[in-house]
């Protein structure tokens, strides 16, 4: 089953909907601090952070639900890995370690980043090789990656003070 596409439709479709659903929260939550994160590179770059979060499995649902042939699902994986790593890799650099400000530090600890990135790549790898799990992997990398960003939007509405 983690190989056959068609399997993966109900979870493409639904992946579709809760993430979609969460990065328009995101917005809001991040319009409502605007002027606080407007301030600060730090939160800025986590903002960012969240929203790459969210459009990775954004644009996993949407590879998933695709009629394409399979081969064309792992090497787009794959891509989504190593874009989605690269992209959250320059905005952690950008955001900076040990931050004074309490919400970056708590983001930064929890943030989900190299494990998204690293099991979407592992699922594209094995679907492509066809052993070692296939779409499975995409399970624990939604996972993180919806969890992580829920954490971080959280952070940034209750916890920015300004």
């Amino acid at each position: 089953m983690g190989y056959a596409t068609a399997m993966w439709l109900g979870f493409g479709e639904a992946l579709a909907a809760v993430t979609g659903a969460l990065t328009g929260l995101l917005f809001v939550a991040l319009s409502v601090k605007g002027e606080v994160l407007a301030k600060s590179l730090s939160l800025r770059s986590r903002a960012a952070q969240t929203l790459v979060l969210f459009m990775t499995s954004v644009l996993v649902a949407i590879l998933l639900v695709a009629p394409q042939p399979p081969a064309a699902l792992g090497w787009e994986l794959l891509a989504v890995a190593v874009v989605s790593g690269v992209a959250l890799l320059v905005l952690d650099r950008r955001a900076g370690h040990g931050s004074d400000q309490r919400v970056a530090r708590y983001i930064e600890r929890f943030s989900p980043n190299t494990v998204t990135a690293v099991l979407v790549g592992i699922a594209g790898f094995t679907f492509l090789l066809k052993g070692g799990g296939g779409l499975y992997w995409l399970i624990p990398a939604v996972v993180a990656s919806v969890l992580g960003g829920v954490v971080n939007a959280w952070l940034f509405l209750v916890r920015v003070t300004g």
